[in-house]
């Protein structure tokens, strides 16, 4: 499912620059906030949970076409709990952290207030894990910090006056295995 999103979004892109006409709803600086689904995969395993956070951004007029740099902060409430995993009665929690993304977008203006663009990035994900084992000295609790590259597509719309509401389908690939994807709503202001 998420695959055919990514396509159609991506044809349509492809199929539609002669339909750009006023990009102007869609320039100049952005802050946003944003809220959604976001789901981690560890070698196989899932787990799912809310996504939340903010943004900043910047985006030209290229004539026909719109890029933009962006930058933002999020969280997740994923926590994922197993017991029993080397001794009775232990626990082992993986927490997936705070989210920092950089990078730029470029897309086409449909209409006079819809923006369909593609987006790719540096990521820096944390992830928490926590092992308690009643009895033992092999407690830890550490954080680590994972390097990742972010693609993603989205659409934009113009509302009145110079806010904007989008949705946006996003993956992450970090190292060590770890990856996201999170399907986001938002709302911002453009100034």
């Amino acid at each position: 499912m998420r695959n055919y999103l990514i396509v159609a979004l991506l044809a349509g892109s492809a199929a539609t620059p002669a339909l750009a006409q006023d990009a102007a709803p869609f320039t100049g600086p952005r802050v946003e906030a944003i809220i959604g689904y976001d789901t981690a995969d560890v070698e196989g395993e899932n787990s799912d949970g809310l996504v939340y956070g903010g943004g900043i951004g910047y985006d030209f007029n290229l004539g026909g076409a719109i890029a933009g740099i962006e930058a933002e902060l999020s969280d997740s409430t994923i926590d994922e709990c197993i017991s029993g995993v080397d001794v009775a009665g232990d626990e082992l929690c993986v927490q997936a952290g705070r989210d920092i993304y950089v990078g730029g977008r470029i897309g086409t203006v449909l209409g006079s207030n819809t923006l369909l663009y593609g987006k790719a990035g540096y990521v820096n994900g944390r992830a928490n894990l926590q092992y308690d084992a009643p009895g033992t000295v092999d407690d830890f609790d550490d954080g680590v910090n994972l390097d990742g590259v972010r693609l993603g597509a989205g659409v934009e719309f113009a509302l009145s006056g110079n806010v904007f509401a989008k949705t946006e389908y996003r993956y992450s690939n970090f190292e060590q295995g770890y990856e996201k994807h999170q399907l986001v709503g938002g709302i911002g202001f453009r100034f």
